[in-house]
């Protein structure tokens, strides 16, 4: 049975990683780009991992077999179709155990040519935990601020449409940050946040910028590293500009517009707000869970803005020290614009910027 070390299967060029482990656990973390063929549902590993603990070792290997033995045909035709697709595949489980091990050896004796990583994902973990580091840095960031709701995720990506490199920490964290920021997208443990930001830095390694929102340090159930947090501050800072109409419209159309109609959609709202409620005055807070109840969303949203998250804003900017440039985004298309003149004059965004309007 052939074996490889994470450090040389990340190294390959036609690499497929194939996660043999339950659904629940490749959802809970996976290497990025990896396919789940699971040999067991999660209903199935608990039946098993009962087995073993109640009956022993060989009863629960005679209860795996007698689940997976059905499954082998469709598991063994899958891993085909990834290598006449021109790819290399690489097993891996937990731990690099049992699992693995069996479908390495079905493929074998199905003349499927694979290789087993070994120590599992505990391995890529390891792996990700020793390399994800400083020295992944871009040279520079472009910096974009902005009080909630004014547009900065749509700013970034309008930039990467005009060819500019982005940083997207929100999606690497499945979450946007604000009261809403985890409907509509599958928020992210640490483990997995930390895999997408190692591939994510790889990519814009040693360029000269990359532009990002200025998150703070925990987004969602994710929190940045310090040397991240560090390298934003000495960036291209600027602040995005708008009304809080138009923000809370933006937001609204959002999150309000695809998800309003969902059943549970005020509920899981009201389990959001939840842990700020205490942090805001009597009147603040009477107001938004008036305006939840009645399900008016744009009362509760701007309330929301100007009672809670506004005033903490400036508190966000003292943790730079600029200079800073404001751009008015009430028109997305002109503020993109502006932002491509004013990286235009920092002579490839390299050299030391002039002052400008401070906060």
């Amino acid at each position: 049975m052939k074996e490889i070390e994470i450090e040389k299967a990340m190294d390959l060029e036609n690499k497929i990683f194939i996660d043999v482990r339950s659904p629940s656990e490749y959802k809970e973390n996976h290497i990025p780009g990896a396919i789940n063929v699971p040999i067991f549902s999660d209903e199935e590993r608990a039946v098993v991992g009962t087995t073993y603990k109640v009956e022993g070792q060989n009863s629960a290997k005679w209860q795996a077999m007698n689940v997976v033995s059905s499954k082998i045909p469709e598991l063994m035709k899958t891993i085909r179709q990834e290598i006449e697709a021109g790819k290399q595949p690489i097993i891996y489980c937990w731990r690099g155990g049992m699992r693995s091990k069996s479908v390495c050896t079905f493929a074998e004796f199905s003349g499927l040519n694979v290789t087993r990583l070994s120590g599992g994902i505990r391995s890529y973990r390891q792996w990700i935990t020793q390399h994800l580091t400083e020295e992944l840095l871009p040279q520079r960031f472009v910096v974009l601020h902005g009080m909630t709701g004014v547009g900065k995720t749509i700013i970034l990506h309008m930039l990467k449409d005009r060819g500019f490199p982005i940083l997207d920490l929100e999606a690497l964290a499945g979450h946007r940050g604000s009261v809403f920021g985890g409907i509509g997208l599958g928020v992210h443990n640490q483990k997995t946040f930390e895999s997408l930001l190692y591939h994510d830095l790889k990519k814009v390694q040693g360029l000269p910028y990359v532009c990002m929102e200025a998150e703070s340090r925990r987004i969602g159930k994710a929190t940045q590293p310090d040397w991240l947090l560090q390298a934003k501050t000495k960036g291209i800072h600027i602040i995005l500009e708008t009304t809080v109409e138009i923000r809370a419209q933006r937001i609204y159309e959002e999150y309000v517009d695809p998800y309003g109609k969902e059943p549970d959609f005020r509920e899981r709202v009201g389990e959001a707000i939840a842990p700020i409620l205490k942090r805001m005055t009597p009147a603040t807070r009477d107001d938004i869970l008036g305006a939840l109840e009645a399900g008016d969303f744009y009362r509760f949203i701007s309330t929301l803005l100007t009672d809670y998250y506004d005033p903490r804003y400036q508190h966000k900017l003292d943790e730079y020290p600029g200079p800073f440039y404001f751009v008015n985004v009430d028109d997305l298309e002109r503020c993109v614009e502006e932002i491509i003149q004013i990286l235009s004059k920092s002579n490839k965004y390299n050299e030391e910027l002039p002052q400008s309007r401070s906060h």
